[in-house]
């Protein structure tokens, strides 16, 4: 019988840099639910519904991951964000 040995995980940065980020949206007390869809629906590809949602989550618990992919995409979206005054990060 032949046992199979899994190979570690590499981190390889290159593959990182690409895609693993994620685009997060803070919660504000100024900017309007269908200011924030829009934006979502607008910048993100965000269906209504989607972006519906991820309006409700930042309102209630303060912040949402709303998009997460390549880092240069997600930086030209929070730019995006930003001149519609929405608060967001990429991590």
């Amino acid at each position: 019988m032949s046992v199979m040995k899994e190979k570690p995980l590499s981190h390889n940065k290159r593959v990182e840099d690409k895609t693993g980020y994620t685009l997060i949206l803070f919660n504000d007390d100024y900017n309007t639910f269908d200011h924030v869809i829009e934006a979502l629906v607008e910048i993100c590809g965000h269906d209504p519904v989607q972006a519906e949602q991820c309006a409700l989550i930042v309102h209630h618990k303060g912040s949402c991951e709303i998009k997460s992919g390549m880092r240069k995409i997600l930086l030209s979206m929070r730019t995006e964000m930003l001149n519609r005054n929405l608060t967001c990060e990429v991590k």
